[in-house]
């Protein structure tokens, strides 16, 4: 076992929830003017870091999602989903209960809700989900120079995709982002939703991908 790579992946994603999650605590508490918009930059810039950063070490998915879609692809190792996946949800529960350390009088820290019903919301996070990865999968076929801006075109779609869907369902697209708040705050009301509809958006996107890809995916499954 690669522990750098696990290492990489419970980082990365501790990175996402403190920042991002953080963004909505401060926001909350001390006014400091991000608003929804800053709030949705900060996850977008967040994961553009990390992808560019930590990309190199273990390919930055911090998401089960995008894990589970990738290990579907052929793009990741079977034996490395579930040790990845359960980085990815300590990263982000350590996170968590850091921002609840250090703002006990926050309730959410961060936490995924939804203003319309069950099963709207949960089609509403299979679609956003699979616009995301449709345009992950996108990027890293083909060559080189559309994967040179890998970084910058996931951040601004997780960016695009948390305006348009933060509101109405909190725009989760992870369930390891979802996960760590939900704990931390000590309310498990639908987290299931967050948990199945994301990678079930994921894995739909890959046969989309593929067959407009063509070659060009089959050549970068490996």
């Amino acid at each position: 076992m690669n522990w750098k790579i696990l290492g990489s992946e419970a980082v990365g994603t501790y990175a996402l929830v403190f920042t991002g999650c953080g963004a909505v605590v401060a926001n909350d508490l001390f006014n400091v003017g991000f608003g929804a918009l800053g709030v949705n930059l900060v996850f977008g810039m967040v994961v553009m870091a990390v992808v560019y950063s930590l990309g190199n070490v273990s390919g930055a998915h911090i998401n089960p999602a995008v894990s589970i879609a990738f290990c579907a692809s052929g793009r990741l190792p079977r034996n490395l989903l579930l040790p990845y996946i359960a980085a990815q949800c300590f990263g982000a529960i350590v996170a968590a209960f850091t921002l609840r350390l250090l703002f006990p009088d926050h309730s959410g820290y961060g936490m995924t809700a939804t203003v319309i019903d069950v099963p709207r919301s949960f089609l509403f996070e299979i679609l956003l989900t699979f616009m995301l990865m449709f345009v992950i999968f996108n990027v890293l076929s083909g060559n080189g120079g559309k994967k040179t801006m890998a970084g910058l075109v996931i951040g601004a779609t997780v960016t695009l995709l948390s305006m348009f869907g933060g509101g109405v369902t909190g725009a989760s697209m992870n369930p390891a982002r979802s996960i760590g708040p939900a704990l931390a705050a000590e309310n498990l009301d639908l987290l299931w939703l967050y948990l199945t509809a994301p990678p079930i958006g994921a894995l739909l996107a890959w046969p989309a991908a593929r067959w407009l890809q063509g070659d060009s995916f089959l050549a970068d499954s490996n």
